[in-house]
């Protein structure tokens, strides 16, 4: 059907006013119909995320009950037991999230699959929590994570608390691609389903569950619990656990941004709901400035990403995703070394996107580093493949992008639990007379000094996958020799599986086939290219080592130029 016969039947339809007067709107103007309709939105291992609006290239309760529909014929077709077990709903405090969690229940209801819902917005580390907790056979959380305030999601989770496998994810697609009509697909009241036994309201019990599970992170050591902190949940679903925790580990000083407690999706002190960005941290700064904080905290909507800043003279610092990965895996490691419960088949995981400073530390402890694909799920994946095998011990696993995992009772990234351990870190270190920041500059001196950075390239609209795919296959039929004067050691092609080093010798690679490049230098500095799962862009990552901070820098902004040429 082609985008004009589409945007026809979707004006025939018996539509929200909010999506309607959207289709009337943009009546006359070719390329936003097009856009909103030249394809569903994209389903893949990490869900579905995209703007919300009207159109099949849009979030909106039908795309929803799209996505709902094709997990409801998976789970059918695994029988009776997984539709008994049923799926677990969460979501955050986006526009449309709780209608869409409810959207879903109604789908997965009238295929006789029971849906356990959350009464409030939960953070996404909950649902993963809550699904091994119940033993659904399934999870789905609506959220966006991080994006701005016009965007919404649909994330799946298995039964064992993680993202979709690549395996899982096709199956769903399929079913979702063997649906002719979506405003065909059957929903019902859950008022009546939840009579007839298929909508389960959660309680408050499994709150106090989380809770407990997140005290085993306490490791008891002596830390200064009258360390000033500053917590703002960005408006998101944060607030209760993050709040509740630090004060159950003893802190007895935790100020919240009270503006952004309030739970609204229109982010309204923020542009971009961010822990990542500077931006985000204004209000909390000046919270901090006003109370004498030593520590910041802020956790994006669905509380799966932490940001932090430091107290540094007059200012506060925020810290990158690398550093705080660095500073809580060297913590975790010599804590444990000193109260003798490190394990001898030890392991650390982290992605191929993340700084290599983490590997040099866990080298220190006789730890083993593996690295995975981007993205949290392969990490969850490794998790898994140990407990059966006993290969490793798993005792940390973090990506550049403000993403980390402690305990397992969780199996996707979880703000929550590194925001009590980097509370306990701060305190802890306080106790020896340094901050964060000095404890970054000891392990910089020990290490190296490392220095990333991600630039990206935005690639909208129709024809911009097609821009992005040709950009990739130029640089794949010229790749560089030499970069900066470095010499490009090793370059890794996931997409084919291949490494070819400098001398020309090919090697294999050993992880899944993803659409990534990575350039290794002679120095140890590295380049990786990779197009976004969740957004239309290209991301360039780049990780530089030198003996000072300031050679470092220099040397990361001539590599960035360089990449930049590279991809013209």
């Amino acid at each position: 059907m082609s985008v004009n016969q589409l945007n026809k039947l979707w004006k025939q339809q018996s539509l929200p006013d909010y999506l309607m007067e959207e289709l009337v709107a943009i009546a006359s103007d070719k390329l936003a119909i097009e856009d909103r309709f030249y394809q569903y939105v994209s389903f893949g291992t990490g869900g579905m995320r995209g703007l919300l609006g009207a159109g099949t290239n849009r979030i909106n309760i039908y795309t929803i009950r799209r996505v709902a529909e094709g997990l409801a014929r998976y789970i059918e077709s695994s029988g009776e037991e997984a539709k008994q077990r049923g799926v677990v709903l969460a979501y955050d405090t986006r526009h449309f999230s709780y209608e869409f969690a409810c959207e879903t229940a109604s789908v997965l209801g009238v295929h006789g699959i029971r849906s356990y819902i959350y009464k409030e917005a939960r953070p996404t580390p909950q649902l993963s929590f809550t699904v091994r907790k119940l033993n659904a056979y399934a999870g789905v959380v609506i959220t966006a994570s991080h994006n701005p305030k016009q965007y919404n999601g649909f994330k799946v989770y298995g039964e064992d608390g993680a993202q979709l496998t690549p395996d899982f994810a096709n199956e769903i697609i399929y079913y979702m691609n063997e649906i002719k009509d979506i405003f065909a697909i059957k929903v019902e009241e859950l008022a009546l389903l939840e009579q007839q036994g298929y909508i389960t309201w959660l309680a408050s019990d499994l709150d106090k569950e989380y809770l407990t599970s997140l005290l085993t992170l306490k490791s008891n050591q002596d830390v200064a619990l009258n360390m000033n902190i500053v917590y703002t949940p960005l408006h998101g679903a944060g607030l209760v656990p993050v709040s509740e925790g630090l004060r159950a580990f003893g802190f007895q000083q935790v100020h919240i941004v009270e503006q952004q407690a309030v739970q609204d999706g229109e982010f309204p002190t923020v542009a971009y709901p961010n822990p990542e960005e500077s931006n985000a941290f204004e209000l909390a700064m000046k919270l901090g400035n006003q109370v004498g904080a030593d520590l910041l905290l802020a956790t994006d909507p669905d509380a799966d990403r932490l940001g932090v800043a430091v107290k540094s003279d007059d200012s506060y610092k925020l810290l990158t995703g690398n550093q705080l990965g660095a500073l809580l895996l060297n913590y975790i490691l010599s804590t444990k070394q000193q109260l003798g419960s490190l394990p001898q088949n030890a392991v650390m995981l982290k992605t191929i996107v993340t700084s290599e400073l983490g590997t040099h530390i866990a080298e220190k402890y006789d730890v083993a580093t593996v690295n995975t694909l981007t993205g949290f799920k392969y990490i969850a994946e490794k998790i898994a493949e140990y407990e059966r095998t006993g290969e490793y011990s798993y005792l940390f696993g973090y990506e550049e992008s403000y993403g980390y995992l402690i305990e397992t009772f969780v199996r996707d990234k979880d703000a929550v639990q590194v925001a009590l351990k980097v509370a306990e870190m701060a305190a802890y270190y306080e106790t020896q007379g340094h901050t964060l920041l000095d404890q970054l500059d000891n392990l910089y001196k020990e290490y190296g000094y490392h220095n990333e950075a991600l630039l990206s390239q935005q690639f909208e609209g129709k024809n911009g996958q097609t821009e992005m795919q040709v950009m990739l296959q130029r640089l794949r039929d010229n790749m560089p020799k030499k970069i900066v004067n470095l010499t490009v050691l090793r370059t890794e092609d996931y997409l084919v599986g291949q490494a070819v080093l400098a001398n020309g010798t090919i090697e294999g690679l050993t992880l899944p086939k993803e659409n990534v490049v990575k350039l290794i230098l002679e120095d140890g500095s590295w380049i990786a290219i990779r197009p976004s799962g969740t957004e239309p862009k290209c991301k360039f990552y780049i990780g530089v080592v030198g003996e000072t901070a300031e050679h470092t820098q220099q040397k990361l902004e001539q590599v960035k130029e360089a990449v930049l040429e590279i991809v013209k």
